[in-house]
């Protein structure tokens, strides 16, 4: 038996699609979704309508991560703080604009965690940033991730929202971060994720990264009009996309950093323009 794990998709349908077709085309037909669905990309509705239609066609588990949880946060806070228009929070607006009631009462529906047992095999603990908190990051070579690992009984921790693939082993136990299918770090653009293989009883890992129609993705956030909604962030994200080396939360502690410096206070989300402009101008257009 085999199984695909994907997380951090962030609306990008179309590298999802081809994740999905090729672990299909490998007679996959069970699939791990670690959450952090939609958020970054165009047509949010696109991909929710393929997780949809995977949950019928397959079988299927599903966690919910950081990016959820904003949305469901912003629904209960009164949808107030967020603005179009914005380098900071114009993304999140366009993506929540475009999310129908079911997508929400989907996500509110998702554990942030669970343990699976597949037939005889080792139990897998399934989660998007840790077991514990969505958006707390299980490093490599972490003593914070060690501690983790053994207070759980499972041998297996399936992770992401670092979006970097990686393996961490300890006293018996293994964490394995499956990267991103939308926005992977450290890919050459590329979207990955992980394959489990059934081998003598125990799960043996495969790190997959693909190509894929980048260009088409970034024509989409054009084509939608969500370039203009967040400027800034939508550079930083067709960055990210073709040469996947630099993070938005990089890009957005310089602006920060820079408006702390001339305003003396920076409370997210109130980070001018021109703090966005000089911190991609220094990061990315240099």
């Amino acid at each position: 038996m085999n199984i695909a794990v994907l997380s951090d998709i962030h609306g990008n349908y179309i590298a999802l699609k081809k994740c999905i077709d090729y672990a299909v085309s490998r007679n996959i037909r069970t699939f791990i979704f670690l959450g952090d669905y939609v958020g970054e990309l165009a047509y949010p509705n696109k991909t929710m309508q393929i997780i949809y239609a995977m949950s019928t066609k397959y079988e299927c588990y599903f966690i919910r991560g950081n990016k959820e949880d904003y949305w469901i946060d912003y629904q209960n806070s009164g949808e107030c703080g967020w603005q179009d228009k914005d380098s900071t929070t114009g993304s999140l607006l366009y993506t929540y604009k475009h999310l129908s009631k079911e997508d929400i009462d989907f996500f509110k529906g998702l554990p942030i965690s669970q343990k699976i047992t597949i037939r005889d095999m080792p139990q897998i603990t399934i989660c998007h940033g840790s077991p514990y908190k969505v958006n707390q990051k299980l490093l490599p070579n972490n003593d914070k991730t060690y501690e983790i690992m053994e207070s759980l009984n499972s041998s297996i921790i399936l992770c992401g929202h670092t979006h970097i693939q990686s393996k961490t082993e300890n006293n018996g136990k293994m964490v394995l971060n499956a990267g991103a299918v939308g926005v992977p770090l450290y890919s050459n653009g590329k979207s990955q994720f992980i394959i489990l293989h059934e081998v003598d009883k125990q799960w043996q890992e495969e790190f997959v990264s693909l190509e894929y129609n980048v260009e088409k993705v970034i024509e989409e956030l054009h084509i939608s009009g969500l370039n203009k909604r967040a400027l800034y962030w939508c550079i930083v994200t067709e960055n990210l996309l073709r040469n996947g080396n630099i993070s938005h939360g990089t890009v957005l502690a310089k602006a920060m950093s820079l408006c702390n410096d001339e305003a003396g206070n920076c409370i997210w989300p109130d980070i001018p323009e021109k703090y966005w402009k000089k911190a991609v101008a220094e990061i990315i257009c240099r």
